[in-house]
Order: C-alpha cells, then sequence, then structure tokens
C-alpha cells in the first residue's frame, strides 16, 4: 500500500506534484501539511501532529470535515513527520511518499532524509519530493526513470558505498567505491529516459533533479 503524507515545508507549483498522489491508499497530514493538501482540494484521511503550526482556519476547517485527528504533547521525542510515518506504517503502508519534506528549517529536512534510513530497515521505504526533484535511497540494482539532461546525484549515506555501477549516465561508474564526504557522485547526467544503478553493499542517497 502506498501512502502520500504532507509536511508544513515549501511547496509552490501543486500541479507538478500531482503525480506523486496517483496510486495512493493513504494521505496523512502532518500538522501545517493539512494547508498544502486542502490548497490542492484534498481530503486527507488522517491529520497528526502537536497542532503548532497549523492555522486555526485549517484547523477549524479539519474538524468540520470530520477529519480523522491524532493530537500528540508539543513535548515529545519525534517530529509530526516521523508520526505519520509511523502511523503510515502501522496502517500497512509499505511505500510512501513525503511532500513538503524540506523547507527553511535545515533541521527538520535532515531530520526527514535521516528518517528514510530508519524506516528502511522497517519495512517502509518512503521518498522525498518536490517539484522538481526527488530523493531516494539504493543498495541494489535500481531503475531510475527521467529525462535526457535530467541530473542524478548519488551521495554516499553510509561511511563507504562498494561497487558501484551505472548506466545510462554521462560519467559512468565501473565497480567504484565512494566515500560518505567527497562530492565524487554529484550531478551525473541522464542520457536517456532511464538509468541503472548497482550497489553491492552500503547505502546511497540519490537526488533526481529535472529541469522542466
Amino acid at each position: 500500500m502506498k501512502a502520500v503524507i504532507f509536511a508544513g515545508g515549501k511547496i509552490e507549483n501543486y500541479d507538478k506534484i500531482k503525480k506523486y498522489l496517483e496510486g495512493s491508499s493513504l494521505i496523512i497530514c502532518a500538522d501545517s501539511g493539512i494547508e498544502h493538501a486542502f490548497n490542492m482540494g484534498i481530503i486527507p484521511d488522517l491529520l497528526v501532529g502537536d497542532m503548532d503550526s497549523i492555522s486555526p482556519a485549517a484547523l477549524e476547517k479539519a474538524k468540520k470535515l470530520g477529519i480523522e485527528m491524532q493530537n500528540v504533547p508539543s513535548e515529545k521525542d519525534f517530529t509530526d513527520t516521523q508520526l505519520a510515518l509511523d502511523t503510515a506504517l502501522a496502517r500497512g503502508a509499505r511505500e510512501a511518499v513525503l511532500l513538503g519534506g524540506l523547507g527553511d528549517r535545515p533541521d527538520h529536512g535532515l531530520a526527514n532524509i535521516f528518517l528514510m534510513v530508519s524506516f528502511k530497515k522497517r519495512g517502509l521505504e518512503f521518498k522525498l519530493a518536490g517539484e522538481n526533484w526527488e530523493m531516494f535511497l539504493i543498495d541494489e540494482e535500481t531503475e531510475i526513470r527521467g529525462k535526457e539532461g535530467d541530473i542524478l546525484s548519488l551521495i554516499p549515506i553510509s561511511p563507504e558505498v562498494k561497487g558501484v555501477e551505472t548506466e545510462g549516465l554521462y560519467y559512468p561508474l565501473k565497480g567504484e567505491t565512494l566515500f560518505m564526504g567527497p562530492a565524487r557522485g554529484i550531478s551525473n547526467v541522464f542520457l536517456g529516459n532511464t538509468a541503472k544503478v548497482l550497489v553491492k553493499q552500503g547505502l546511497l542517497l540519490a537526488v533526481k533533479w529535472s529541469h522542466e
């Protein structure tokens, strides 16, 4: 089952993220993320969080619509986004997309990136996505769809990533080891509509960016 989670980070062009809603069975909003859903004309299945950033108007609208709410104290050991992901996993999701996961709080943005690692270990594969980009993890052979000229960066998120091979990218990697820290895998370029990345050991953060 696929879940879509709205967080409260910046989204400027809603038309460009509509594609991520396709095939979803569960829509969860983390606190002020519900305002993105309302701006898109979407009534989510669930609103979670401590409700410290949602506007009074959006909260009142959620109540009038009868949207299920899971309210938690503001003093807690997890973020509202993590709570939304925990809930998605508990309700059977095995795939998720997080929209609005990056914004003006770099600490929250980094936490959301690293949440991909912990939830992958728990059986939930999820990506962060925006208007022109998406982030996801690679630890095996993976085919990535894109367009000629799209940018793909491969960033080690474990101390070293061994046996990295690529196909369909301008700068090929042939069984190389990438180390956390150096920017060796930044800004590769799609030669066509697909690329392949193979990892034998370790974990890569892939960031795909489109010019459109």
